[in-house]
């Protein structure tokens, strides 16, 4: 958890402008707000998202809220994810979204996970493939007052694309203890294990 400058405030959030153009992201994390909070998006604003030149996830959920908040004078509720295989020396990582391309196409960036894995190893299939999710969040009150939290779930890479629901890299994504993907999984069943909610459960309490 990082923090700056920041002391609990006595009065919860009720109003908050969700700093993402992803319709997944934007999706679970409405579900897990609490229905009184009213939510606004960067289509209210018709603004497009920023450059993400960040290090880590954490940097990157930071640069986003801190450029909506700017632009709009709001509380901003953020969010910087991935997926790190280790094989591959935990890539795609901070790069996740990028592999699908300029247009977002996580087909193509599905693809080219299991290629990049059968160059390091053509018989990975065969073995426990571990990966994780991440999720870092940030919520921006002003520059100089934030905090920002990470939720990870651990797990392994599906031998193929399995299930329809979710988004991302969701079909190819197993969690430990389980022995399907988060695209197989019930939309309300994921959305109360993933890397997004154990995120959000430490921040919660703000709202």
């Amino acid at each position: 958890m990082k923090i700056k400058n920041f002391q609990v405030k006595k009065q919860k959030i009720s109003k908050i402008l969700i700093g993402s153009n992803n319709k997944g992201k934007i999706k679970e994390i409405c579900d897990l707000l609490p229905k009184k909070i009213k939510v606004l998006g960067t289509k209210d604003y018709n603004l497009k998202s920023p450059k993400e030149n960040g290090k880590t996830f954490e940097e990157n959920s930071l640069i986003k809220a801190n450029y909506y908040s700017k632009k709009t004078k709001m509380i901003c509720l953020a969010d910087d994810s991935g997926i790190e295989i280790d094989l591959l020396d935990k890539a795609p990582g901070i790069y996740s979204a990028r592999w699908g391309g300029k247009k977002g196409n996580f087909a193509l960036a599905i693809n080219k996970v299991y290629k990049e894995l059968n160059k390091k190893n053509k018989n990975w299939h065969h073995k426990k493939t571990k990966a994780r999710f991440i999720c870092a969040l940030t919520i921006l009150w002003n520059s100089k007052k934030y905090i920002t939290v990470v939720g990870k779930v651990e797990g392994s890479i599906s031998k193929k694309k399995r299930g329809k629901n979710g988004f991302g890299y969701d079909p190819i994504f197993i969690p430990n203890g389980y022995k399907i993907t988060y695209g197989q999984m019930q939309y309300s069943k994921k959305i109360k294990i993933d890397h997004r909610y154990k995120a959000f459960k430490k921040i919660r309490k703000f709202f």
